[in-house]
């Protein structure tokens, strides 16, 4: 395992220092899963909800979430963003799972801008949904894949 490149020898937090490296394409793909009742789900895929379309309102905080990682997690690089996108699928009869891939050219990494707009999404689903079900759970979010970058290529084993 290699160091934590966040902290100077003497433990003081840092930012990395990415100007030496290379400007390279760099993508990220994230997941999370929304848990819920299945008449909740069915709102949900009908468009049934006072408050708006539960779905295109989150795929729409999911991309502004890219945009704002910098701002939410200490120490991350404001990155140019070429690609924020947001997809939607129903493994279960109760279930939403959230898919976003991000890309750029730059110096660093979309991991976290990609996990960024997986919870936010994820969030916002469950705050347009919380009038009906409050016992709804988020789980899962993970890094799928990412590449780019001198760490090369991850992707992650089912």
């Amino acid at each position: 395992m290699s160091e934590f490149t966040h902290f100077s020898p003497d433990g003081a937090s840092r930012m990395v220092d990415v100007g030496g490296k290379a400007v390279t394409r760099r993508t990220a793909r994230a997941e999370g899963i929304v848990l819920m009742q299945p008449e909740t789900l069915r709102l949900v895929r009908q468009r049934d909800f006072a408050k708006g379309d539960v779905l295109e309102v989150a795929r729409v905080a999911g991309i502004m979430a890219t945009k704002r990682t910098a701002d939410l997690i200490p120490l991350c690089h404001v990155l140019p963003l070429d690609r924020a996108d947001v997809q939607y699928s129903f493994p279960t009869e109760n279930s939403v799972r959230v898919e976003v891939c991000v890309s750029t050219e730059a110096k660093t990494g979309v991991e976290m801008e990609a996990l960024t707009a997986v919870s936010v999404t994820c969030l916002t689903i469950y705050d347009m949904c919380k009038s009906v079900d409050r016992g709804m759970e988020i789980n899962n979010i993970r890094l799928l894949e990412k590449t780019g970058g001198r760490s090369g290529h991850f992707v992650r084993n089912s």
